[in-house]
């Protein structure tokens, strides 16, 4: 069983920063992918970004140059440090890894419960 817990959610102002937090628990083998996901208000929930397990990265083009996604693999942690922030960021941001967990050795693909994001104008 892996369980995510995500944290560092809250209001902001515009143009300022918040840096969210992923935290695993489990028998995590190794986690190959990890993706930050976000949904707005009446919105389809929208892939972030994501870093694999050889740290390659991909941002959505709305949050290139102001989102960073990292991970700690001793900490079973990600991260995602978010500056410059606009009104329209605000969403429930949710963590989502895929790995392998155990004995037995099983895959895993776990979600988060989310964290709120608010920023206002």
């Amino acid at each position: 069983q892996v369980q995510l817990v995500e944290s560092g959610g809250g209001l902001v102002q515009a143009g300022g920063s918040l840096r969210l937090s992923c935290a695993a628990s489990g028998s995590i083998v190794s986690f190959n992918f990890l993706a930050w996901y976000r949904q707005a208000p009446g919105k389809q929930r929208e892939l972030v970004a994501t870093i694999t397990s050889g740290l390659n990265t991909s941002y959505a083009d709305s949050v290139k140059g102001r989102l960073t996604i990292s991970r700690d693999n001793a900490k079973k942690a990600a991260y995602l440090q978010m500056n410059r922030l606009t009104p329209e960021d605000t969403a429930v941001y949710y963590c989502n890894m895929k790995g392998l967990h155990g004995p037995p050795m099983r895959g895993f693909d776990a979600w988060g419960q989310g964290t709120q994001v608010t920023v206002s104008s």
